[in-house]
């Protein structure tokens, strides 16, 4: 069944609020790419530039009802997409300040024989974290990260579409995170950035 044209934004997010999953198909279609350009110019990251789009997307669908109140879909999701990529460039540099600091402890406290026993313990506890996840998204991750596959390779080898690789993806490298922090020592965690 063809849905019917929309003619108007408003009728468009009217039926996106009401739930209509071809409506956000056509809302989809019609803003993707300018939101992942626009991430793209800010993030220079095309990784990160498909996880703001998703995140955006996902945002959008979960307003329902309070999509009514947006005066211009345009704007808004200019802004939307704008103060995800600041957030995630503030994430960066905070992470990037963290894992300097902690380098420089590591390298001023630990000796070569210290790193080998702690890395060999960390990959025990990567491994035993690799293991309890799902199992596409072990697949997943050991086609992209671990072989170094793109995206749509694994995809493809995997018969998924490339934005559920990435949701996968996404998910394992925070299960990963999240056990390995409750695992490890801050030692380990050095170690395991590497790792990643």
């Amino acid at each position: 069944m063809l849905l019917k044209p929309l003619t108007t934004e408003r009728e468009l997010l009217q039926q996106v609020a009401a739930g209509d999953q071809r409506a956000f198909r056509l809302l989809y279609e019609s803003y993707y790419r300018k939101i992942f350009t626009q991430a793209m110019h800010l993030l220079h990251s095309e990784t990160l530039a498909e996880e703001i789009m998703q995140e955006v997307f996902l945002k959008v669908w979960r307003l329902e009802d309070g999509l009514l109140q947006i005066a211009s879909l345009d704007a808004y999701l200019k802004v939307l997409t704008r103060n995800l990529c600041l957030d995630t460039l503030r994430k960066l540099a905070r992470e990037a300040k963290g894992a300097r600091h902690l380098r420089l402890v590591y390298n001023e406290e630990h000796n070569e024989t210290e790193e080998s026993i702690i890395l060999n313990d960390t990959r025990k506890v990567l491994a035993d974290a690799i293991a309890l996840l799902p199992k596409q998204q072990r697949e997943v991750y050991q086609l992209c990260h671990q072989e170094g596959l793109k995206y749509e390779e694994a995809a493809e080898r995997l018969n998924l579409s490339p934005l559920t690789v990435q949701t996968h993806m996404k998910r394992a490298l925070r299960s990963l995170r999240g056990y390995i922090q409750s695992h490890t020592d801050v030692a380990a965690l050095l170690i395991v950035l590497k790792l990643f």
